[in-house]
């Protein structure tokens, strides 16, 4: 893991969706782009993040309305940044004291530049375990 930074492993690819977003909207997007997370916006500010996994576990458990709930509602406040040139043992350092599995990636400047998950620190780790096939095969699609 020593060669690597963070800004080597990370998705490039950010959607932001405003906070009156539906989650039915944001859950087209996530499929539409292939990915598992949004960034949720207020303004011209970033207000949380929301996850495939939460609108399934916070809304879709909760028999909330995927027409008429808000990404807003359901996002996790947090905003959990670590900078592009940190190493990924920083990354999972940072997951787990933070009990997080996708982190924000900034610059110098604090400007988001992209996403790392949990997913792309065990495909370092371990490139040919399942996940590894997994996660190759969903960038290939």
């Amino acid at each position: 893991m020593t060669n690597h930074r963070v800004a080597d492993l990370m998705t490039k690819q950010v959607i932001y969706l405003p906070a009156e977003t539906t989650l039915e909207e944001a859950a087209r997007a996530m499929r539409d782009a292939d990915i598992g997370d949004v960034v949720v916006t207020d303004g011209p500010n970033l207000a949380g993040m929301v996850t495939d996994r939460d609108i399934v576990v916070r809304a879709i458990a909760e028999r909330k309305d995927p027409a008429q709930t808000t990404i807003g509602s359901v996002a996790t406040k947090e905003i959990v940044l670590i900078e592009q040139n940190a190493s990924p043992a920083d990354a999972a350092r940072l997951m787990r004291s933070r009990a997080v599995r996708r982190v924000l990636v900034c610059d110098a400047d604090r400007q988001l530049v992209g996403i790392i998950s949990l997913g792309d620190l065990a495909m370092l780790m371990d490139p040919d375990s399942a996940l590894s096939d997994i996660s190759e095969a969903s960038a290939n699609n």
